[in-house]
């Protein structure tokens, strides 16, 4: 049994036995007692010790009698009390702490309290090279925090001591230790300040993207040439892609035919056809399910399909394009009475929204200003239609933001006839696929239903009378549910259609690339997907294309912030939108902002008001604005 006033060590720390029993010891460490058992502790000295608070926390050798000891011990091994005597020349209480510090310290000795070895030689050396290398790290990190404080970091070299900053910037972890040290918030938001603040980043470089955990380049896996197959020529229909100025990715286009003697037209709408070569389940096709979308930054472009894939599949970048055509046969009512789905070849005219708005209105008819002006007349009338059935229309403004060779620019979207006429008639298309989906050859032949990737949508309480202008498309907005995808057919009130599906992006969207899957099989005359697997696949590429468009909307908010940044002072026109208590929601039409002000009169919703920029938080996104 160990004796009362003996030293012993109870976790790593000096104790002195102040009592015991038959089973426990009563222990007292500086400023604390413990009952123990006696296998808890280990016995250093018989004692008697008076005071553990006297023994220190350190019993200081000198460094020539630690050394000399050391090297006396080579190639043996001996217990506590001899080192003690070894170095201090006695086995005090003292003596006998400080020679189980050494063995703890670990660089001259190893092994435990009655086997005390020497380490080898070049042990020693290694580890005195690694502490010194360790202590010159904290004194090279202190003078670097004393510099960070001061914001006038030596860069780049200290770049190594901010990777931890950079890290949480960019949302990869939740802590760091460098904005710990000099008592910052451990937030990307606050990380990002700082690595501005101290020119590690320049405002051009965009943490959103990787946040949301994308990828900054397109897909890589290529995709094979479309394969030799039976397609319907449909190169003698005149067939047109219109699109942003900016899009170079083409993968729609319209033609149209009729009225034929039942006073019925026939739209076409012909789709980039990249499910020709794209197999469910290859590596290429779970690439794009894992993106779900192509990734648009106003920085660049990343696509869902591999950038090789372009001149093969989208449309009017060769003479004639392989597409996936959508027939839809409409009554006078614009309702469809047939629908069919061809493979097919088209040759395809690419038209700027801006180049068919000018055809269309032209005085001097020719037969491409025929063709759009008519398809004009197809996209008003079936926007009635859908309005008829309860559509919402929503028009606020949108801009378009590029950033190169960090410069920034916000350009208003011009609205053009066309792009209202390509949106109808890609809804009809929608509306085509639906109803083909669910009267479709596939059913004459198994009497199955073909699961499909629908689209519905539900309004929520809509405002007995909307407001008028831009007040009132903020109020519908507010009142529209999110949409929802399924395996079946649904309504999809916001559009004011019974069924609907999105087919007429494959090159953009995975949910239209599933759907041309899903087609190409049974035109093949295969087995599609069955429910459960097409949902699988739905969801996945769901949730990879809703990161997309969440790091989209962050990235636009960061780049406008950015925009404005030097901008403090300027004056903006902006549209009242809605009281919301104190506060008073507008939107800046020039940079398509909504954002909350305090106004002191009582403005009316779509009333003017000016606004002066007073400050800009870039890593926040966030811009204050106040009433002229």
């Amino acid at each position: 049994m160990i004796a009362l006033k003996s030293l012993v060590v109870y976790k790593n720390r000096p104790a002195l036995v102040t009592s015991c029993t038959d089973d426990k010891l009563i222990i007292s460490v500086p400023s604390q007692e413990y009952k123990v058992r006696e296998k808890d502790v280990e016995f250093l000295h018989p004692g008697p010790v008076a005071d553990i608070n006297a023994l220190g926390d350190m019993v200081v050798a000198g460094d020539d009698a630690v050394r000399g000891a050391w090297e006396l011990l080579q190639g043996s091994a001996v217990p506590l009390k001899e080192l003690s005597e070894l170095v201090w020349g006695d086995f005090s209480a003292e003596s006998a702490w400080g020679a189980y510090l050494l063995l703890k310290d670990g660089l001259y000795f190893s092994g435990d309290i009655g086997a005390i070895s020497a380490r080898p030689a070049e042990e020693v050396e290694a580890e005195e090279k690694k502490r010194a290398e360790k202590q010159q790290d904290a004194q090279d990190r202190g003078a670097f925090l004393d510099r960070l404080k001061a914001r006038k970091p030596d860069l780049p070299s200290d770049g190594r001591f901010l990777q931890d900053v950079e890290a949480l910037a960019y949302g990869k972890t939740e802590k760091s230790r460098t904005l710990k040290d000099i008592g910052l918030s451990e937030t990307p938001e606050d990380a990002h300040r700082l690595l501005l603040e101290t020119g590690f980043w320049t405002p051009f470089v965009n943490p959103h993207p990787v946040r949301f955990g994308l990828s900054l380049y397109s897909a890589k896996i290529p995709l094979d040439p479309p394969p030799e197959e039976e397609r319907v020529d449909l190169c003698h229909l005149a067939a047109y892609a219109v699109d942003n100025a900016w899009s170079a990715d083409p993968d729609d286009a319209v033609s149209l035919e009729g009225p034929d003697v039942q006073n019925r037209l026939t739209l076409w709408v012909h789709v980039a056809d990249p499910a020709a070569s794209l197999l469910p389940g290859s590596p290429a096709e779970r690439e794009a399910r894992n993106r779900g979308a192509t990734f648009y930054l106003p920085e660049g472009v990343y696509r869902m399909i591999a950038e090789e894939a372009l001149p093969l599949y989208a449309l009017g970048l060769s003479d004639r394009s392989p597409a996936l055509s959508f027939k839809m046969v409409l009554n006078e009512n614009l309702s469809i009475v047939e629908a069919e789905v061809f493979r097919s070849w088209v040759r395809v005219t690419r038209l700027t929204y801006e180049e068919a708005d000018l055809l269309a209105s032209s005085d001097e008819k020719s037969p491409h200003g025929e063709v759009m002006a008519r398809l004009f007349a197809l996209g008003e009338r079936n926007l009635k239609r859908r309005m008829a059935s309860g559509a919402i229309s929503i028009d606020l403004p949108e801009v378009h933001i590029t950033v190169r060779d960090e410069k920034i620019a916000i350009e208003p979207v011009k609205s053009c006839k066309s792009a209202d006429m390509v949106r109808e008639c890609m809804l009809l298309a929608g509306e085509g696929a639906a109803f083909w989906a669910g009267r479709g050859p596939q059913q004459r032949i198994s009497g199955k239903i073909l699961p499909f990737p629908y689209v519905t949508q539900e309004i929520g309480e809509l405002p007995e009378e909307p407001l008028p202008g831009l007040a009132g498309s903020w109020q519908l907005r507010r009142s529209m549910r999110p949409r929802s995808l399924s395996a079946k057919p649904g309504l999809h009130q916001g559009l004011g259609l019974d069924a609907y599906t999105q087919v007429t992006s494959p090159l953009r969207r995975y949910t239209d690339l599933l759907a041309h899957q899903q087609i190409r099989a049974v035109l093949r005359g295969e087995d599609p997907l069955d429910e459960d697997e097409l949902l699988r696949r739905l969801m996945a590429g769901e949730a990879a294309a809703q990161a997309s468009v969440q790091a989209e909307r962050a990235s636009r908010a960061y780049w406008t912030a950015v925009y404005l940044a030097d901008k403090i002072g300027s004056q903006w026109e902006a549209v009242v939108l809605d009281r919301k208590g104190p506060k008073t929601a507008v939107i800046i039409p020039a940079l398509a902002l909504e954002t909350l002000i305090s106004i002191k009169d009582d403005p009316e919703p779509n009333d003017p008001v000016t606004l002066t920029l007073l400050s800009v938080r870039v890593p926040w996104a966030e811009a204050v604005f106040q009433a002229y």
